[in-house]
């Protein structure tokens, strides 16, 4: 092929196609809230999101895994990820992991911030990936569904965008020179103007 220096030159290792195998089966007859989309979609789009901020393969690993542990722990254990794909790309999951065992909204999400406080920088990449990709999602449904749409949360309009604005000044606090935070800026203020007409 002629122009074959224009096309990616890396391609997926069979560990990484491994992985998205066993993210898609893990989630296998889940959807994201209230869309009908395959759940699956959200983990590979964090994976390409941190792709574009890291090529370091555990990292994208754990951003396919990231909600694995906390959502569908029977589907795949924290101890078969270990056996399979390795100590480091657990601690990263877990680094984004929330505790379902405290009782509110709130509790969970200061519990998640001071660890990811307190975390890898890996697990502070699959973080912000989780929230940008959320975020636009949130934002797309918005514009398509209007204020209807928070009625799918456990948490406020306010609430939301404090989530938000929180794990992105913990990300910016840590890895100030992460490329997805003039992103995630546009996508909150954009949230903020929402919350504000809410």
């Amino acid at each position: 092929m002629e122009n074959a220096d224009t096309f990616a030159s890396t391609r997926p290792s069979g560990r990484l196609m491994r992985g998205i195998a066993t993210a898609s089966r893990a989630h296998d007859g889940h959807y994201r809230k209230g869309s009908g989309v395959p759940y699956i979609s959200h983990p590979m789009a964090v994976m390409l999101i941190a792709a574009s901020v890291t090529n370091d393969e555990d990292v994208l690993l754990a951003a396919l895994f990231h909600d694995i542990l906390e959502d569908v722990p029977a589907n795949y254990s924290r101890a078969e990820m270990e056996d399979e794909f390795g100590s480091r790309v657990v601690e990263i999951v877990a680094g984004v992991t929330k505790d379902p065992s405290l009782p509110s909204w709130q509790d969970r999400a200061d519990a998640y911030l001071g660890q990811l406080s307190r975390g890898s920088e890996e697990s502070l990449i699959v973080a912000g990936a989780d929230k940008f990709h959320n975020l636009s999602q949130t934002l797309e449904d918005l514009d398509r569904d209007g204020h209807a749409l928070w009625e799918r949360f456990r948490s406020t309009p306010s609430q939301q965008l404090w989530w938000y604005t929180s794990v992105r000044n913990v990300i910016a606090e840590r890895l100030p020179g992460m490329p997805l935070l003039d992103d995630l800026d546009v996508l909150i203020e954009r949230l903020d103007s929402w919350v504000q007409a809410a």
